[in-house]
């Protein structure tokens, strides 16, 4: 399985909604792709801060390119609003 195999499949792993067969594939991989197993990683503490509903402060200059990023998008999909 190649980086771009896993990543497309990334979610369905999390999940436990693969085959065995690929969840086997997926793990060789793992063992052998540092880069992929920090993706996995930060997807898996994502999803149990998430759960927890641990609030997370964002840096304030973050935050507001984030914001600005979202209006613009806003901005553009909804012109007319």
């Amino acid at each position: 399985m190649k980086c771009q195999e896993m990543l497309r499949a990334l979610g369905d792993f999390v999940d436990g909604e693969l085959a065995p067969s690929i969840c086997e594939e997926f793990e060789r991989h793992l063992e052998g792709c540092d880069a992929c197993q920090v993706v996995i990683d930060t997807m898996r503490r994502t999803i149990t801060i998430t759960r927890e509903g641990r609030p997370v402060e964002l840096p304030a200059e973050f935050r507001k390119r984030l914001d600005d990023a979202l209006r613009e998008k806003w901005r553009n999909r909804f012109p007319t609003l």
